[in-house]
């Protein structure tokens, strides 16, 4: 399974969700898209086994905050385009609801980002079967 990770800014939660991704699953395949170098390195230092700049497309499950799916979000980083990609590519999508950036998702509690990273990988491992 092809596990696409995308994270922007400092590529915190990408770098979470790597790591836990890899602890539990570490033979599955992991890509690592960040919108700038410093979230790309973050991830790849996480465990990620590649990154790349266009990979949408052959994604089986992608993973990120849920501005990835919101142009201009995560500061401006999220360009229309990205957006537009991750919302037509026919991966399931796995989005951590981060209330960040102006965008506010009524009815989400407010966990830690590590039940958030937690719930990721239950999802994931529903995926991988």
């Amino acid at each position: 399974m092809n596990i696409l990770v995308i994270d922007a800014q400092g590529g915190g939660i990408g770098k979470q969700i790597v790591s836990a991704l890899k602890k539990c699953y570490p033979e599955q395949y992991i890509t690592a898209v960040g919108t700038n170098s410093l979230a790309t390195s973050a991830m790849l230092k996480a465990g990620a086994d590649v990154a790349v700049i266009v990979c949408s497309r052959k994604a089986d499950v992608i993973v990120g905050p849920v501005g990835i799916v919101i142009a201009d979000a995560l500061l401006g980083e999220i360009t229309a385009a990205m957006a537009t990609a991750v919302g037509r590519s026919t991966a399931k999508r796995i989005l951590v609801p981060v209330n960040h950036c102006d965008n506010y998702i009524v009815g989400v509690t407010d966990l830690s980002m590590t039940k958030l990273v937690d719930g990721v990988v239950t999802e994931v491992g529903k995926l991988i079967g």
